[in-house]
C-alpha cells in the first residue's frame, strides 16, 4: 500500500529544506528565505492546530452567544452584539471566551510569545 506524505509532513519538510539552505544564500535572499520558513510553521500549527483552536472558540461563543452555529456565523453575530453594545465586559463568559479564542490564535501565529497576566 502507497501512504501519501501528510499536508504537515509536506509542509515541514519544504521548510526543513528551506532553513538548511539559507545560510548558503545572500543576504537579501536569505532574509527572505526566513521569510517564507515563517510562514511555512505559521501554516503548519494552523493545519494540525487549528481545528481545535476553531472547536473551542465555537464553544466558547456558542456559550456566550446562547446557540449553536458554525464559527463564521457566530463570530460576526459576536462581533454585531459586541459593537452594538449589547455585550459588554459584563456579559457572563464574553471575556474568557475573548482570552481563549485570543490565547489559541496567538498560540498558532506567534508560538514563542508568552502574554503576561492572567492570559
Amino acid at each position: 500500500m502507497i501512504t501519501h506524505p501528510r499536508t504537515e509532513e509536506l509542509v515541514e519538510s519544504v521548510r526543513l529544506w528551506i532553513d538548511e539552505i539559507r545560510p548558503t544564500l545572500d543576504p537579501r535572499n536569505a532574509f527572505l528565505a526566513r521569510v517564507a520558513a515563517n510562514a511555512l510553521a505559521t501554516v503548519s500549527r494552523e493545519i494540525t492546530e487549528g481545528p481545535a483552536a476553531e472547536a473551542a472558540a465555537v464553544a466558547g461563543m456558542a456559550g456566550v452567544l446562547g446557540h449553536a452555529g458554525d464559527h463564521a456565523t457566530l463570530n460576526a453575530e459576536l462581533c454585531a452584539r459586541i459593537r452594538s453594545g449589547e455585550l459588554t465586559v459584563e456579559t457572563p463568559g464574553l471575556l474568557t471566551a475573548l482570552q481563549v479564542m485570543a490565547r489559541d490564535q496567538i498560540a498558532i501565529d506567534q508560538p514563542s510569545y508568552k502574554p503576561e497576566g492572567s492570559f
